[in-house]
């Protein structure tokens, strides 16, 4: 079972309702049960078809009575040919909906709402990955000796940017159509969206590249597309960095800059987070002083951005008691999402409802490499979520580098895999 500390013993009876359970009504008009969330934390635990099967049903039951009031999934690729890793779903136009409902109605058994996470993953698809790296300028990840692991990416045509708002578009209406209540266009973490935001990686010079509004400008496309596409009362969120963590990246200034202008078009939630491939903020592996906090990575700068924010926002990054939760919502932060500690204890939420004080232990992952680091953090959560997909208790105490020459493994079976399957299916768009 996940290692739960506590500091208390006494009932939650005599307690005041937490902040953290309180619902949240959104400007689309949905009601979330309460300001808790599971943050998306990517899966890679496709079925065969690159389709959620009774693993993902079962983990999202598992989330659903957990206490949540909102379950974000992994990120579900738009783009056949453009997967983040060999085990993501896809979900397109040739995809068959049934599983996708199926997925839907898990998530939503015990109560919690459900969103689906739509991404593409631009230049940072590994080498050994078939399909295509495409990023708004041919600048390939840069990880030092690690590079070679990544493709030489190559810069997307007027056509191909096209076709990929075309792409969000098509997913989004279809999740609406299994059932999803929202989704979450992932525009951080240095995937495509936010590969056009940065000027580190957009060194266009045409309408899509230069200042920020035309940096902006797929990322607005895209959330005007999807928003006309899906019901008023169909949330549509964005996820956003508040700053690269690089020198000259995209940083907390232009975050404001892009929220304002999200603000326009029936944007529900910003969620908040921050880094990349080459600097992983998002699993604590930076050095920013602004995002040193052992919990609550991005807190620092989420109050920044809620101090002039038109939208409701959501910080999520390392919370795993609930009295940082309600810092974090005193702070004028409307949703707090958490990863890693759902992904270890699913039930937290109701745990808080019984002890306050109740919290998950996450060892640390202490390496030199920081990318390496990162990559063993990730596998040590996502071998906790395959054990919850089948059926099994978590084990926080798991060593990261076996966790990480595990999904290795995995991830080996499932490449060979995926490349069949991606040979043998028609072209979609």
């Amino acid at each position: 079972m996940p290692s739960i500390a506590s500091a208390s013993t006494h009932s939650a009876a005599s307690e005041p309702v937490s902040a953290a359970f309180e619902p949240f009504v959104l400007p689309s008009g949905s009601v979330l049960p309460n300001r808790l969330v599971k943050a998306a934390m990517e899966e890679n635990m496709a079925g065969p078809g690159q389709l959620p099967d009774e693993h993902l049903f079962r983990l999202y039951r598992r989330w659903s009575s957990g206490g949540a009031g909102l379950l974000i999934t992994g990120n579900v690729m738009v783009h056949a040919a453009a997967l983040t890793g060999p085990g993501g779903v896809v979900l397109d136009a040739a995809s068959p909906l049934e599983p996708f409902r199926e997925w839907a109605r898990a998530a939503k058994s015990a109560g919690a709402k459900i969103w689906m996470q739509i991404n593409h993953p631009g230049r940072q698809v590994l080498a050994d990955m078939p399909g295509v790296a495409w990023a708004p300028s041919a600048i390939r990840v840069d990880l030092g000796r690690n590079s070679k692991r990544f493709a030489e990416p190559t810069e997307m045509t007027e056509a191909q940017i096209i076709e990929t708002i075309e792409r969000f578009t098509v997913t989004a209406r279809r999740a609406e159509e299994a059932g999803f209540d929202g989704v979450e266009i992932h525009a951080a973490h240095g995937y495509l969206l936010s590969q056009f935001l940065s000027p580190l990686t957009n060194r266009r010079t045409d309408d899509w590249g230069g200042s920020l509004q035309n940096r902006a400008r797929l990322l607005l496309e895209i959330t005007r597309a999807v928003r006309a596409a899906v019901s008023p009362g169909f949330a549509v969120a964005v996820k956003l960095n508040s700053a690269d963590f690089q020198r000259g990246g995209f940083d907390a200034d232009d975050a404001a800059a892009v929220i304002a202008m999200l603000a326009p078009l029936g944007v529900d939630l910003v969620e908040l987070s921050g880094g990349s491939y080459e600097a992983p903020a998002m699993t604590g592996q930076t050095g920013d002083v602004r995002s040193g906090a052992r919990e609550a990575y991005f807190l620092s700068l989420a109050q920044e951005l809620a101090a002039t924010s038109p939208l409701p926002l959501m910080v999520t990054g390392g919370v795993v008691r609930l009295p940082v939760a309600e810092e974090v919502l005193a702070d004028g932060i409307d949703l707090v999402g958490m990863g890693s500690a759902l992904g270890m204890e699913p039930d937290l939420p109701n745990r808080w409802h019984r002890d306050r004080e109740a919290q998950v232990v996450l060892p640390p992952v202490r390496f030199k490499d920081k990318a390496v680091g990162s990559a063993a953090s990730m596998a040590r959560v996502r071998q906790q979520l395959r054990r919850l997909g089948a059926g099994r208790h978590t084990r926080p105490s798991m060593s990261p580098r076996i966790a990480l020459v595990k999904e290795m493994l995995l991830q080996q079976r499932a490449l060979r895999r995926y490349r069949k399957w991606l040979a043998d299916r028609p072209h979609v768009g």
